[in-house]
This record gives structure tokens, C-alpha cells and sequence, in this order.
């Protein structure tokens, strides 16, 4: 793309250079084929996941109705780099589910309808998806430096903050409400979530008991921690121009490697999910 030139040097409106993991070419092959393995895991494990939990009837139930938009925002993420904090947000969803199908059995079906469910997932895009946009176009509208190399394989917000030409505090500031309001207000609810699921867990007088009731939620726990963990250590990690490298990596384990996992610990910890995948796989 052509450059706009100001007098002191700085180019608006450019457009930038993704330097990826390695100039050496043989590493590239290594790596395109690598990416295209684990891409083809992603869409073909999480679109398994979506199908089954439409086609099979044992699945439409609240959980799975927030696992198969969960799997369908993987496969999007993976594809297009869609905002990841919705993630953040069905998380949670799935969390009070959990939480009302434990500590209010009675009430369940009637406090998870299909109606909450819905607007539940539509609010999760309704309500970031305006401020992902915003923050975009808050970012590209900084003058940015003559060098438009950047220093990861896709256009994450901190290094392009790190190439702008002006003072990025406030950006920095509204970044950082935006993981507060949208990442650790969704996980304080989970954490309070399965507080209280542990406490009702623990009023069960069978060890059986205990063990069964706990295992319908050891899924998402996993989901979580899996997600969280690698969010954190990207995101909250002090960055620094001498670590561009292991950013780029830990953002790899940010994006691709956690929804390659998803669908592997949905499928061998949960039980129904096996059942109606082999049903699946008998009928094809």
C-alpha cells in the first residue's frame, strides 16, 4: 500500500508488515505445515462438536447450546481473528449454568430457558463487539512511525501501540478497562460461580454422589483454566522490546493451541458428548 509521508516522518493510514515467526524458508514450510494441521484440527474438532450438539436431541440443554457457540466463535477466531473476549463472556454464561443446575436443581429448567440462553449468547456479541470496533478504529487512527514492521503474526493492539508515533496512555488505560470489564469481571463470576458449586458439592453425604455431580462441570473447569492461564501469561506479562519473540509465542498458545485443546477435553471428559459423537459416526 502506498504511504502518506508527514513532514516528521510518521505515516497515517499505512499498511503493516507481519514478520511472522522466522525468515529462514525452510522453517516457513515447517511452520505453514504445522498451522495447517492444527487449523484443520480446530475447524474440523470444534465444527464436530457444533454438529452434534445440533443434530443430537440428548444435547439441547443449556451447556451445550453455550458449547456449540463456543466452538462456532473458535472456528471463527482461528479463521478471522474475531475479539476473543466474547470468549470471556460464554465462559461465564456457562458457568451460571453450571451453578443453576447444581445449587437449584429444582428450578433449573425453569431458570435456564431457551429465551436466557439466547439473549444471554446475543448479549456477548451485542456488548463487545461495539467496543472492539471502536478500540480498532481508536488505534489506527495514531500516526504511526516510518517502520510498519510488526513484530507478530497478526495485528494484536499492544505491538501496534508500540509503533505509534504519540503518546498511547490513554489507549493503554482504555485496553487495559476493557480486559477489566470484559475478562476479570466474567472470571470473578466464575470463581463465585464454582465457589458455590463446591459448597453444594460438599453438602453431598456420597462419595459417588460427589464424584458424578462434580464431573458434569470438570469440562468447563478445564475450558476455563486452560483459557485464562494462557490469556494471563500473555497479556498480563510485563512486555519489553527484547521479548517480541516469546510474545509472539505465547500469543500462539493464546489463539491457536487453546482452541485445539477445547474440543479434545469436551469430548474425552464428557460423556455425552462421546456417546453422541460414536451415534454420529455409526449413522455417517
Amino acid at each position: 500500500m502506498s504511504q502518506r509521508k508527514g513532514l516528521e516522518n510518521h505515516t497515517v493510514g499505512s499498511g503493516f508488515i507481519l514478520l511472522g515467526f522466522s525468515d529462514d524458508s525452510s522453517l516457513q514450510v515447517l511452520c505453514f505445515a504445522v498451522f495447517l494441521v492444527i487449523y484443520l484440527v480446530v475447524l474440523t474438532g470444534n465444527s464436530l462438536i457444533a454438529l452434534i450438539t445440533v443434530v443430537d436431541s440428548s444435547l439441547h440443554s443449556p451447556m451445550y447450546f453455550f458449547l456449540r457457540n463456543l466452538s462456532f466463535l473458535e472456528v471463527c477466531y482461528t479463521s478471522v481473528t474475531l475479539p476473543k473476549i466474547i470468549e470471556c463472556l460464554l465462559l461465564a454464561a456457562m458457568a451460571y449454568d453450571r451453578y443453576t443446575a447444581i445449587c437449584h436443581r429444582l428450578h433449573y429448567t425453569l431458570i435456564m430457558s431457551r429465551g436466557l440462553c439466547i439473549r444471554l449468547v446475543v448479549g456477548s456479541w451485542i456488548a463487545v463487539v461495539p467496543v472492539q470496533v471502536g478500540q480498532t478504529y481508536q488505534v489506527f487512527t495514531l500516526p504511526f512511525c516510518a517502520s510498519h514492521d510488526l513484530h507478530h503474526f497478526f495485528c494484536d493492539v499492544p505491538p501496534l501501540l508500540e509503533l505509534a508515533c504519540a503518546d498511547t496512555f490513554w489507549h493503554q488505560v482504555m485496553l487495559y478497562a476493557i480486559i477489566l470489564v470484559f475478562a476479570i469481571l466474567p472470571f470473578s463470576l466464575i470463581v463465585i460461580s464454582y465457589i458455590q458449586i463446591i459448597r453444594a458439592i460438599l453438602k453431598i453425604p456420597s462419595a459417588l454422589g460427589r464424584h458424578k455431580t462434580f464431573s458434569t462441570c470438570s469440562s468447563h473447569l478445564g475450558v476455563v483454566t486452560l483459557f485464562y492461564g494462557s490469556a494471563t501469561v500473555t497479556y498480563l506479562k510485563r512486555r519489553s522490546r527484547d521479548s517480541v519473540d516469546a510474545d509472539k509465542y505465547l500469543a500462539l498458545l493464546y489463539t491457536v493451541v487453546t482452541p485445539t485443546f477445547n474440543p479434545v477435553i469436551y469430548s474425552l471428559r464428557n460423556k455425552e458428548v462421546r456417546i453422541a459423537l460414536k451415534r454420529l459416526l455409526r449413522t455417517k
